[in-house]
């Protein structure tokens, strides 16, 4: 996939990002969620990550924009440490401003929307450019317009989330996301929370963006989208990647027994 520049008014000049996941362990307890995984995705580059329940997944993710701390290893973004900096061979915790800022050039589309329930579909899009990026006012009430009738719901910019279908809130969440101009944009299972006659228009949405050049990293039970959209999917087992390759490659011709064994009960 080329990389170009995301589409919407105000996001004009946006470079997609890269992404590495450095040599990352991280535990609960005695529990080893994510056990030395490394991973690199390239600018504009659709990556769909796919495991069992359990696997890592959501918690590589956490990783990636420093919701979770790994124990040993880091994540950079365009070749920025994320949530720390390098003192000697050391790795240092940043502050917490600093990661919030760091974190606002990361969207996250979580798998239950999370948007604030006070305040209508329009502010709620409008709200972090306004917080973080400082943009006035008007103009992050414009973008937030325009990102609406980018992912369908121009009409309903006056609406609370409760007056929404959940596949109308998961879409105002991927406009919230993309209302920060991010680099790179991750998805937590955005369709697991929907009903399945809501799937189709979160996958649209998300697959207009895959066409759009934006650097995507989407956890997903969805093998079919994955085929469709990715550049290369991830297989993540035990908090290990078991294989990675282009979907014809890993979801037709998977090298590994773990992933053969997954595949044929999902598909």
């Amino acid at each position: 996939m080329t990389a170009k520049t995301v589409l919407g008014a105000d996001t004009a000049g946006i470079v997609p990002a890269a992404v590495e996941v450095h040599d990352v362990h991280k535990w609960y307890g005695a529990h080893r969620v994510l056990d030395g995984v490394s991973l690199t995705v390239r600018p504009g580059e659709v990556t769909v990550i796919l495991g069992p329940s359990g696997s890592g997944k959501s918690t590589l993710l956490r990783v990636i924009n420093h919701l979770e701390k790994p124990e040993v290893g880091h994540v950079s973004i365009n070749g920025e440490p994320i949530g720390v900096r390098r003192h000697g061979d050391r790795l240092r915790e940043l502050s917490e401003r600093t990661i919030l800022t760091q974190r606002a050039r990361i969207g996250f589309v979580f798998q239950n929307f999370n948007l604030f329930p006070h305040l209508t579909v329009l502010d709620n899009v409008a709200a972090a450019p306004v917080a973080t990026r400082r943009l006035p006012k008007p103009a992050a009430l414009e973008l937030a317009r325009e990102l609406l009738d980018r992912v369908g719901l121009a009409d309903k910019a006056g609406a609370y989330p409760r007056q929404l279908s959940g596949g109308q809130q998961q879409r105002v969440a991927i406009a919230r996301a993309l209302a920060l101009r991010p680099g790179v944009i991750l998805f937590d299972e955005p369709t697991s929370a929907l009903d399945p006659e809501l799937v189709g228009e979160v996958l649209a949405v998300i697959k207009d963006l895959a066409t759009s050049g934006t650097t995507l990293v989407i956890v997903t039970h969805e093998v079919g989208f994955a085929r469709e959209v990715a550049d290369r999917v991830v297989f993540i087992d035990e908090g290990k990647i078991v294989e990675q390759g282009p979907p014809g490659e890993v979801l037709d011709r998977p090298r590994h027994e773990r992933t053969r064994d997954f595949l044929s009960k999902v598909l």
